[in-house]
Formats: C-alpha cells, structure tokens, sequence
C-alpha cells in the first residue's frame, strides 16, 4: 500500500521514471540486435555452381557413373540420374578450426566452397559450411567429416531421382535441334528478303530454345556429378539441430535452466548500467521537480 500511495502523490516523478524506463527498454533491444559474421571464397556460388566451373577444371560428363546409379526394376537393372544432398550437424572441439578443415578436404577432393557463416565467435560458437564434392567421392568425404566431431548429433542423406526430366530434355533438344535444321534448309533457298528475315527469326528463336534446354541438362549433369553437403558446426550440443534421442534429459534441462539464470544476470546487468548512464537525464528531472513541490509547498496558504 505505501508504494501505491507513494506513486498517488508523486504522480509527476512516476511519469518521468516510466518514460525514462522505455527509452532505455527500447535503446537497449536495437543496442542487442545479433550480427552473423558471413564469408565466402573464391569459389562458384550455389547459384552458379552448375555454370560457372572452368572448362579446363570441369570433370567430362557422360551418361555413366557419378552421374547414374544402379537401381533394380522389374525389367532389370537401369540406370537413373540421382541428385543428393546431405546434412550433418557435428559436436566439435573448436568451430573455426573444424570448418578450415572441411573446406580443405573439399577443394583437395576436387569440389568447392559453397557458403560459410560463423557466429557468436566468441560465445558458444556455431557454424553453417555448405560445399559440393564429388558424388563418387561421397562416402569418402562424409566418413572424413564424421572423424573430425566428437560426437554426430544428426544426419541425413537424401536423393532426387531426375532422370525422366533429364531424359525429355534430351529428347527436347533432339527435335528443336531437326527443327532448326529444316529452317536453315529453307532460309538456304530463300529468294525475298521478308522471307530470310522471317525464318532468321524463327532460327533465333529455336536457337534461344536450344541453350536453355542445353543449360539445364549442363545443371542437372553437374549437380549429379557434386554433391551438397551442408555441416552444421557447434562446441554446445544444443546450438546444434537435431532432434533429442530421449524425451527427457535431465543434463540438458539443467544446461537449459544455467544458460536461462545468466542470460538473465545479464540482461539485468546491462539493464542497470543503461540506467545508470541516463541517470544524467532522470537524476535532474526528479530533483526539478521536488524543488518546486517545495516551492509549491511554501507558496501555498497554510490550512485551517
């Protein structure tokens, strides 16, 4: 009751401290906005990475192995296109040094960096490194990057069969490709000018066709040929993704309920020093004001 009768008669001084509490609350929430700290190599982006690979560095594409895996049907053994993609989430010792270690493995198995990001470098540090490695050596590189954890807390391997799409592309391409043969035939025995520029157009544009489709067969070949492979990086198994082997486990809701103590010491250490520094704006307004209550005191009529 005191404090409800204290704020009844210092109705100016509780204004003053509520507003001077939300200018910090706010200043303090844009002050604690993360930063991810993001890198990338020299090397094809995720978005290129189909096209962009030198000529003399890119492996020679045929409708043989990496390309295709084996896979029985009721007619016998075939051969399908398989694009895979890959993610592991590793318990390691140290985040920066791990992931140097990956992107090496990588560039010496003849793949490439996709993306990096590390954040929290000095707090509980994370990392997410994407890179492509050759399908054939898949196996290879995934036992390599499962030696450098201390523990895998996740993992999954998953393919997409692209082989009827990439089978119309070819059969596309076959009847643009006559297509465009019988319209040079014609443009060859054209007499008017309305008529050779009539089938140059029609040539163009089966010609613009044609590279499109060529540069979609050229991506599902090289996407095929290197494999993604996204690690997720962290020395707190927490900060990882992966879903909990056990329903409950005491270790880890203790580690949960330690973190949720300091982060709040924190916040409400941080929370004093943004008081403290606005002191020089609250501090005079409170005094300000008890001055002319006084004065307001002195002024006013003494009672009967």
């Amino acid at each position: 009751m005191s404090l409800i009768n204290w704020v009844k008669t210092h109705k100016l001084v509780t204004a003053l401290l509520l507003i001077v509490a939300f200018l910090l609350f706010r200043e303090y929430l844009s002050s604690t906005s993360g930063v991810s700290l993001t890198s990338r190599e020299t090397y094809p982006s995720e978005s290129t990475d189909v096209s962009s690979i030198g000529k003399a560095e890119s492996p020679s594409f045929s409708l043989t192995n990496p390309l295709k895996s084996k896979t029985e049907t009721s007619t016998g053994t075939s051969d399908r296109i398989v694009i895979k993609n890959s993610n592991l989430s590793l318990l390691v010792k140290d985040v920066q040094k791990t992931g140097d270690q990956i992107l090496s493995y990588a560039k010496n198995a003849g793949g490439y960096m996709v993306s990096t990001s590390y954040n929290r470098p000095s707090e509980s540090p994370f990392a997410t490194i994407t890179v492509r490695v050759p399908t054939e050596k898949l196996d290879a590189a995934l036992s390599h990057f499962r030696s450098l954890a201390i523990k895998v807390t996740s993992e999954n391997l998953v393919g997409t069969d692209v082989t009827e799409e990439y089978t119309d592309i070819k059969a596309n391409l076959v009847t643009l490709e006559k297509t465009k043969a019988k319209f040079e035939d014609i443009l060859d025995k054209a007499t008017t000018v309305q008529d050779t520029l009539t089938v140059q157009e029609k040539i163009i544009y089966l010609q613009g066709q044609i590279d499109s489709l060529k540069g979609q067969e050229k991506a599902l070949e090289q996407n095929a040929a290197f494999t993604k492979v996204t690690l997720y990086l962290s020395t707190d198994e927490l900060a990882l993704p992966y879903a909990p082997d056990k329903s409950f486990r005491p270790n880890v809701v203790f580690k949960q309920a330690v973190r949720s103590l300091l982060n709040t010491l924190r916040t409400g250490g941080e929370a004093a020093i943004w008081i403290g520094v606005y002191s020089v704006i609250w501090i005079p307004a409170v005094i300000v004001y008890f001055i002319y209550r006084r004065w307001r005191r002195k002024k006013s009529p003494p009672t009967a």
